[in-house]
């Protein structure tokens, strides 16, 4: 169509976008979604972010602290890498928020970026990092990465972890966990196994993860989720066919995941979407059920560490209007002694 000027003229003067323009169809908005992001975000919130939906997604990095040594503090880590990247003719400043980030001001190969190949950076959006270090995985832990994938936040645990104590990765996708595999020996993970989710005997649980009830210092659930959150990278998933009832997929899956921890131990629920009833309200109705008596919200606590400030009813929420980090939810939950 640019290349027909006669395209232009067809469509007339006017402006491509008018307000008059139904939000659906000015904010590439599928009617799914249009009315919960309203709930989340307001009826002039939600237009902010749904704009911010609709721009181009930034190339983080997450500096690979087993790989780069010799500094003694993160900020160390970061300011090595920075300087290596800017003298391959790369332009990058510091993320924001992660302490391990950087941010890639142009989008470039890969393959050109200093230290990428052999591992001593990853790719990984500002806002997943963000998610890890919410986990505050520490030496020595037994962890779990539920629903791990190709181990992206893995990696981030293993080297909170300073690859000492137990990591598992759980996927029920085999290729995933290939990957996560190749990714693991890149980035000189060396205390993480993997573990494949199958279902038991019957169609039941897992056995290995019968076998290790409580058994858990710390399990990460990142959900199956709407990936909201995540529009402006992977546009085609506004229109995907929404075929399996994600919010009772999301609650199987917790409940499977909370049955790991130990008492005195910490389950994080993330996901990146921005829907209230994937996030929050997923939480509450944990809480609500006979598994709640056991657990106590604890995000506030926790996110003291962090940068970013939690939400006025306890949750950390980021988006890419108020952040600039791809769209996530996060909740900590402690299980009782």
């Amino acid at each position: 169509a640019e290349s027909d000027p006669s395209f232009r003229v067809r469509l007339g003067p006017g402006p491509l976008e008018t307000d008059a323009m139904d939000r659906r169809v000015r904010f590439e908005c599928p009617e799914w979604a249009l009315l919960p992001m309203i709930a989340a975000f307001g009826d002039m919130g939600v237009e902010l972010e749904l704009r911010a939906l609709q721009c181009s997604a930034p190339l983080d990095l997450r500096v690979n602290t087993l790989k780069v040594i010799g500094r003694e503090d993160e900020g160390g880590a970061r300011q090595a890498m920075i300087r290596k990247i800017h003298t391959a003719g790369l332009d990058c400043v510091p993320t924001k928020w992660s302490p391990l980030g950087i941010r890639l001001r142009d989008r470039v190969d890969l393959r050109t970026v200093p230290g990428l190949l052999e591992g001593y950076v990853e790719p990984m959006n500002e806002g997943s990092q963000i998610v890890a270090a919410l986990v505050g995985a520490k030496s020595g832990e037994a962890v779990v990465d539920y629903c791990a994938g190709s181990g992206g936040k893995t990696l981030a645990l293993a080297a909170q972890m300073s690859n000492k104590g137990q990591l598992v990765a759980l996927d029920v996708n085999a290729d995933r966990l290939a990957e996560a595999k190749r990714r693991f020996a890149r980035g000189g993970v060396g205390n993480a196994q993997r573990h494949l989710i199958t279902d038991g005997p019957g169609g039941g649980v897992d056995p290995w993860l019968k076998r290790r009830r409580g058994r858990f210092d710390a399990v990460l659930v990142d959900a199956p989720c709407s990936c909201v959150g995540t529009w402006r990278r992977r546009p085609a998933t506004r229109y995907a066919p929404q075929n399996v009832n994600l919010v009772a997929l999301q609650r199987s899956v917790l409940e499977r995941a909370a049955r790991l921890t130990r008492p005195g131990g910490r389950l994080i629920y993330s996901t990146c979407t921005l829907l209230p009833d994937e996030n929050e309200l997923q939480v509450q109705r944990f809480l609500d059920s006979a598994f709640g008596a056991d657990w106590i919200h604890v995000t506030t606590e926790a996110a003291k560490k962090l940068a970013v400030p939690v939400d006025d009813d306890g949750f950390l929420r980021l988006t890419p209007s108020r952040h600039g980090t791809d769209g996530f939810f996060a909740a900590m939950l402690r299980r009782r002694l």
